[in-house]
């Protein structure tokens, strides 16, 4: 199974959200998240396009990999993620066996799903306004499709796949 994702810029993110109302999306709620992002001790995840991360979600944790992206359309990649007990324990347990920080992302995430199509809209600190469309399926072709569709239909046509860490570090 895939994360297929792909994320727009956008302008007017209260438009978007006045039609993900008006078509009756579940409205999940708001979130806010601050990301720490790690390196490995041995090789460069930016080179291997993979990511470590330590994502807090109002009060909760999380420790996500981000396996290297396989489309050239979309951020579609393997994702294993599962909960840690305290942020700064798990921080301390990846400083220590070498790892090493590497950027800070912070944002508040407006989530939104519509069958099995998850709608974010995100205010990322010193990146800007986002919406990211994002979908879990085997089927990489359809998956993409069906994400480029859903933002045309809310007339977002500028997309990025950087991640929001590239973004902030101004990474290429």
């Amino acid at each position: 199974m895939y994360e297929i994702e792909i994320k727009s810029y956008c302008n007017n993110s209260a438009l978007v959200e006045e039609q993900l109302r008006d078509e009756k999306a579940h409205f999940v709620g708001e979130l806010y998240q601050h990301d720490l992002y790690f390196n490995h001790p041995s090789r460069d995840f930016k080179n291997s396009d993979e990511a470590l991360r330590i994502r807090s979600v109002n009060g909760i944790h999380y420790v996500t990999y981000k396996g290297p992206k396989v489309s050239k359309q979309t951020k579609t990649r393997i994702e294993h993620e599962t909960i840690v007990g305290d942020f700064d324990t798990f921080r301390s347990i990846l400083q220590m066996t070498g790892f090493v920080e590497s950027g800070e992302v912070v944002k508040t995430r407006r989530e939104y799903t519509i069958d099995d199509l998850h709608i974010c809209l995100d205010n990322v600190e010193g990146a800007g306004t986002f919406v990211e469309f994002e979908i879990n399926s085997n089927d990489i072709a359809l998956g993409e499709q069906r994400l480029f569709e859903a933002a045309e239909h809310y007339g977002l046509r500028r997309f990025e796949r950087r991640s929001y860490l590239s973004l902030i570090l101004n990474d290429e």
